[in-house]
């Protein structure tokens, strides 16, 4: 495994922990205030779904033999 691959697995794993984290936040429904508003779940949705595609991509990504 060269260093590109092995580079683009590692993100992949990031992104897909921090997929995981936002999926917990809209699992668990804590209640987080910022400035004394509470902030909504939306942007966890979002988050989550750009940050899945990221991870599901670069490890594609990572498995496609070179040219």
């Amino acid at each position: 495994m060269n260093s590109q691959i092995l580079g683009l697995r590692v993100a992949s794993v990031l992104f897909g922990l921090m997929a995981i984290a936002q999926l917990s936040r809209v699992l668990i429904r804590p209640a987080i205030r910022v400035a004394d508003h509470l902030m909504p779940l939306w942007p966890s949705v979002l988050a989550f779904v750009i940050l899945l595609g990221l991870c599901l991509w670069l490890w594609k990504l990572s498995s496609t033999p070179a040219k």
